[in-house]
């Protein structure tokens, strides 16, 4: 159950510019004419990654791609004593795995978070406040490249409280089936923190639409089950990155709108499931339509953080033209304890 949306978007710079290349170093003095030889590097240069293109063996590497030698602005070595190649650089330690099934991505294959697998994730709740609700029930889902669901995890809990009517009509599940169906709140939460924290581990982003509602419950469940909460990133958001690139839009900006809005087939809503699905579908219907979200999760998922603030702001100045003391909280992706 997502927190109540709002819109009231101001304009906020899009903060995607690239340094600008380091200058091409000068050439060197030509040294005395020698016989042809060819260039040896200090060092060996690690395997490349294929990447799908051809590049020329160089010891500089810069965000996973590498620049060729420029052969003709190369100064022969000397003859008398040529450089012998050093010891290649020690493997690096394994990469973190995932869930049970899922491999840990390699850094630099996908310099876009669609080009990879990504996960999405949804809570349904006892309420809409993110610091007291309780979980009911949850769901991640794993989709390959191409979109194509590969996993599932679900749970039923048992909160351990009444669910109040008016939630329950939400997302339809009664205290009475709760109770009799659903699991230990401990058991789910540790369990679905389990899942999230290998998906992480193994640098697979989380989708979660107004992943500061669900990623707050979160925390909170865990701290009163005493359990550790999984470091949440790299997260995506479809509310913050929907706000940032379509800041002027009108209307609601609630799962169902957006799903109606791009296109997205949003059945069952306010089952964690169908919801858990349909934020994957739109966030990969909003990066097909606004180039800009196509970077790297990393990347992303700091910029939100910044978006989220400036977005946060925005609503409360809003706010306060009708009540003085408004506070709206821009701490993205996780609220701290009041």
């Amino acid at each position: 159950m997502a927190s109540p949306q709002h819109t009231g978007d101001t304009e906020q710079p899009a903060l995607f510019d690239v340094p600008p290349p380091p200058p091409a170093a000068g050439p060197e003095e030509p040294a005395a004419p020698q016989p042809e030889q060819p260039t040896l590097f200090d060092a060996a240069p690690e395997p490349a990654q294929d990447n799908g293109a051809r590049s020329a063996p160089s010891p500089d590497r810069t965000s996973g791609t590498h620049e060729a030698a420029d052969d003709d602005a190369a100064a022969p070595a000397e003859p008398a004593e040529p450089t012998v190649p050093t010891e290649p650089a020690a493997p690096t330690a394994p990469a973190a795995t995932g869930p049970q099934g899922v491999a840990p991505r390699e850094s630099g294959t996908a310099p876009s978070w669609t080009a990879g697998e990504r996960a999405a994730f949804d809570l349904e709740t006892t309420g809409r406040d993110p610091q007291e609700a309780r979980i009911v029930t949850a769901s991640v889902v794993l989709v390959d490249a191409t979109g194509t669901v590969t996993r599932e995890w679900e749970w039923l809990a048992d909160p351990g409280i009444e669910i109040p009517e008016e939630a329950a009509a939400v997302h339809g599940v009664t205290t009475e089936r709760a109770r009799a169906e659903g699991r230990p709140a401990a058991e789910v939460t540790a369990q679905l923190n389990d899942v999230l924290s290998g998906l992480w581990r193994a640098g697979i982003p989380v989708l979660a639409f107004n992943a500061a509602y669900d990623l707050t419950v979160l925390a909170r469940e865990s701290e009163r089950h005493g359990l550790p909460a999984p470091a949440a990133m790299p997260v995506l958001d479809p509310f913050v990155l929907n706000k940032q690139v379509h800041r002027y839009r009108r209307g609601k900006r609630t799962l169902g709108a957006l799903c109606e809005e791009y296109g997205v087939v949003l059945d069952a809503a306010h089952t964690s499931a169908a919801d858990a699905l349909a934020t994957e579908r739109l966030a990969t219907a909003l990066a097909e339509r606004f180039a800009e979200l196509e970077r790297p999760a990393e990347d992303l998922h700091e910029l939100q953080i910044g978006w989220a603030a400036e977005q946060a702001a925005s609503l409360q100045e809003y706010f306060r033209r009708r009540d003085p003391e408004a506070v709206v909280d821009g701490t993205w992706p996780v609220h701290p304890r009041p």
